[in-house]
Formats: C-alpha cells, structure tokens, sequence
C-alpha cells in the first residue's frame, strides 16, 4: 500500500481475490440495507453516482439517535462502480450540522468537506462500583466506521478494489 493510498482510504482485495460481476457487487451493496441500520444505500443517479450510501439523520425514527450522539458531521458516500477496473471509486462528503429548536433537531450547515475522515463519539457515566471506587462505563458509542466499514469489507471480499477519490470526477 502506498502512501496515497493510504491518505485516499484505498483498499486493495487479497491476493487472486476473483472479481464478481458489478451487478452482484451493487445487490451486494444494496443488501447492507437493514432497518436497524443509522444508514441508507440508495440509487446514487441524482446524485451523479451509481449508489450513495448516508446517515438516517433526517428520518423522525432515527432523530433521536443522531441528537443523541451529539454528532457534528453528517456524511454521505457516493460510489461509482468501475467494472473495467473492478474498483469502487468512493468519494467521502461530510457536512457540520447543529441541534436547533426544542425539542431539538439537527441541521445541516454550509460547511463542506471532502475525503476520508472518522467521526467518534463516546459517552462514559462515573458511578461508584462494588468496591467502592469511581468507574467509568460507557453508555453511548456512534462511530462513522459503522458506514464505511461494511462498505469497504463487501467491496474487498467482491474482489474489487475501494478506492478513495479526493480530487477530481468521481
């Protein structure tokens, strides 16, 4: 892996990985759908891509969810399905949102960016325990590797290559 690669998020299939055809590879991909999923993938062509996969940040039943991880960045992946290459060209979209009303609901923002990134958020309660001593348990995680890992893994044991688009077309 070069260096490139590993500023764009390229991931390379093992070694005599044979590629399937793109349409396995896009039900495949489409077939990450679930309804206990915080993502959607979709038909990317109005979005000027063959699939796109986001956050559930604006479904009411997801709402809750992304308040409660005091997310500060939506993101959304635009895929385009090269099959003379067999790569996923994949470009990373994030945006800042912010909670706003009450009760609160979040809100995208005018600020841009684009590449690979990971968003964490943890919350941890200090109780006491058994012994007696403070202890920290964590009581909410959300992690953006949740979208992009499952992505990236169907991708790679399709026998196609991920490859991370920081510049240029899609």
């Amino acid at each position: 892996m070069g260096i490139l690669d590993k500023l764009t998020g390229t991931r390379h299939p093992e070694d005599g990985a044979e590629p399937r055809p793109a349409e396995e590879l896009r039900g495949a991909l489409l077939a990450l759908n679930r309804p206990d999923v915080p993502y959607v993938i979709r038909d990317g062509a109005s979005d000027g891509a063959d699939l796109v996969a986001e956050w559930r940040i604006a479904e009411p039943a997801w709402q809750t969810f992304f308040i409660g991880s005091q997310l500060t960045h939506a993101i959304r992946i635009r895929m385009r399905l090269a099959e003379e290459s067999h790569e996923v060209r994949a470009v990373e979209e994030q945006w800042e949102v912010t909670r706003v009303g009450n009760p609160p609901r979040l809100r995208t923002s005018a600020e841009y960016g684009r590449g690979s990134g990971r968003t964490v958020s943890r919350r941890w309660s200090l109780q006491r325990g058994e012994n007696g001593r403070l202890q920290a348990t964590e009581t909410f995680s959300f992690d953006s590797a949740e979208l992009t890992g499952p992505l990236r893994n169907t991708t790679l044991t399709s026998g196609w290559t991920w490859r991370g688009v920081l510049f240029g077309k899609l």
